[in-house]
């Protein structure tokens, strides 16, 4: 999906979408990563990648059940994240370092970040405060993130 697509038809549900088939990506991106990480910050990558992958199942369950609550269908198949995300997985062929990995996830929540600045501004325009309230908290939770893992990175 290109981004002028996505601003021509922008509102809160299309945008909360974007963020499920995006963490449904995150979610096999981080098992991936989680099974291959390798090197001297093993345990403490792979712990962290678990930990990682478990929030981005929660937060995945409760954007999809929001839409449905507000009457919608967020995407619930592989192929439908895959063609509606913004980060990209790939096959694991080749040895990724360890310090690789967190900068690729670093760059995914950022992105991720992204839609989910513009889910709020959507959801302040709508008047839906309960997805607002949702986003607003799941963006302080991406800030966090995103600085533990640059934090990591040095």
């Amino acid at each position: 999906m290109t981004a002028s697509h996505t601003e021509q038809q922008a509102t809160t549900s299309t945008m909360v979408n974007q963020l499920v088939a995006n963490l449904g990506v995150l979610h096999v991106k981080l098992h991936q990563y989680h099974w291959y990480v390798q090197g001297p910050q093993f345990f403490t990558l792979h712990e962290k990648f678990e930990e990682l992958y478990n929030e981005a199942n929660l937060k995945f369950d409760e954007f999809a059940e929001r839409l449905i609550a507000k009457g919608e269908k967020p995407y619930s198949t592989l192929a439908e994240y895959l063609e509606h995300s913004l980060i990209d997985e790939e096959p694991y062929y080749n040895k990724i370092p360890a310090e690789q990995m967190v900068e690729n996830l670093v760059n995914d929540y950022r992105t991720i970040r992204d839609v989910t600045v513009k889910s709020i501004e959507l959801a302040t325009q709508e008047e839906d405060p309960v997805t607002e309230d949702m986003l607003i908290n799941y963006k302080n939770y991406l800030d966090q993130t995103i600085w533990m893992l640059q934090a990591f990175l040095g």
